[in-house]
């Protein structure tokens, strides 16, 4: 019986017109962002020409996986050896910008390893893109030290003398020291790509996806049903368990359809290579002190975006139960997503602004933060809280919302 409710409860939103346009608003987003991702992969040729797509990521893999390895001390050496070399060309000292471009085309095999040494050799809130041209090959063998290094003297500085204890200081110099060295270093583009614009599609489904489900608890009030609905036999338990069904399956189901879709196509384009690679290669990830792959920080992102989904379209439903209003219950994804970023200049509240629904939404971001948590003796930063926090929340609405429109009185 609960699985004919259930078919019956999806039947309608389905059904609905406007339910139909959303879907082709979702589709239509889809396909933008899955463009942006793999635009986002950009090649310059030897001419100086700029192209993306498929034959761009093939070209750039080739460049950067000559120098897959281990990045140790010679390494190193040879980058700082041939970056000087292609600024002494006629190309990179020509005024002629397509000129400039064919210079830095043969920089682009080594050039994850040369924004890496920027960043180790500029202070900790800093970054110079030509930090690198000005590196010796003395100072070179300094470069894992100058990470920690940066680190221990920025949280020591008196401007963050209040903002984190002795315990939270020595666990985020943990976190660097436990970082294994020397870093393996290859092509992982397509990963990056893809977690680069995975959050804009997590949010974009949630946003999207809202008009799909809040209706579910207020259809029968609009339509003056709720009468016939609630004097029903099983009008007060097991239809009200489809609906929850009902959401449920529609949550799950859009999200995974899109997300493993965009995963794949992004994917297949751009390369599966470098899936292992630690995070902190890449050029976003430099200071993090989440000592964590590709691999995982991508399953971490489509979790909780997953995770993220389920409260917040689920705390919708439980506000369209409780004021039979779709209109209201829409736009609480709305305040949920863009309030926290109006707030996020205030630095007080960073630490409660760390632990909003949005940061599940946007993982990757969460893992460049700072935001630490100390419980006792215990720290930890914000996105294993964020997980237990959400799912024991998600869990608790799920009765919630179902006493609440079991109590529903009706109104003559």
């Amino acid at each position: 019986m609960v699985i004919i409710m259930t078919y019956f409860e999806l039947k309608k939103i389905f059904s609905k017109p406007v339910n139909k346009i959303v879907v082709i608003l979702l589709a239509i987003s889809f396909c933008v962002v899955s463009y942006l991702s793999i635009a986002y992969v950009g090649y310059v040729d030897e001419n100086g020409e700029t192209t993306t797509g498929i034959a761009a990521a093939s070209a750039l893999r080739k460049a950067k996986n000559g120098w897959a390895g281990y990045i140790t001390e010679d390494v190193l050496r040879k980058v700082l050896e041939e970056n000087a070399r292609i600024n002494n060309s006629e190309e990179y000292l020509s005024t002629d910008v397509m000129e400039n471009n064919k210079a830095y085309s043969k920089k682009q095999g080594f050039s994850d390893i040369r924004e890496m040494i920027n960043w180790a050799f500029c202070g900790f809130q800093d970054y110079n893109y030509y930090r690198a041209d000005s590196v010796t090959q003395e100072e070179i063998g300094l470069f894992y030290d100058k990470r920690t290094a940066n680190l221990a003297e920025w949280i020591n500085a008196d401007e963050q003398e209040n903002r984190y204890s002795k315990q939270e200081r020595q666990f985020l110099i943990n976190q660097y020291e436990k970082l294994e060295t020397p870093y393996y270093y290859a092509y992982a583009d397509g990963w990056d790509a893809l977690l680069e614009y995975a959050p804009t599609m997590i949010m974009l489904i949630v946003l999207i996806t809202v008009f799909l489900v809040s209706g579910i608890f207020s259809d029968e009030t609009q339509l003056k049903a709720d009468s016939v609905f609630f004097s029903a036999r099983l009008g007060r338990s097991k239809a009200i368990a489809a609906k929850i069904k009902a959401g449920f399956i529609v949550v799950t189901f859009v999200y995974w359809a899109i997300i493993f879709l965009y995963s794949g196509i992004v994917l297949a384009v751009l390369g599966t290579g470098g899936a292992n690679l630690a995070i902190q290669t890449g050029f976003a990830n430099w200071k993090s002190f989440y000592n964590i792959t590709y691999l995982q920080d991508y399953l971490l992102t489509v979790l909780g975006g997953y995770l993220g989904n389920l409260f917040i379209l689920f705390l919708s439903m439980l506000v369209s139960a409780v004021t039979h209003a779709k209109a209201l219950a829409v736009t609480i994804p709305f305040i949920l997503l863009f309030i926290p970023s109006f707030l996020s200049g205030i630095s007080v509240l960073s630490e409660v602004l760390g632990l909003l629904p949005d940061q599940l939404l946007q993982v990757r971001t969460a893992i460049k933060t700072f935001n630490l948590y100390q419980i006792g003796t215990k720290v930890l930063g914000a996105v294993p809280i964020l997980f237990v926090m959400y799912f024991v929340l998600f869990c608790a609405l799920l009765p919630i919302l179902y006493q609440v429109y079991q109590k529903t009185e009706i109104k003559q």
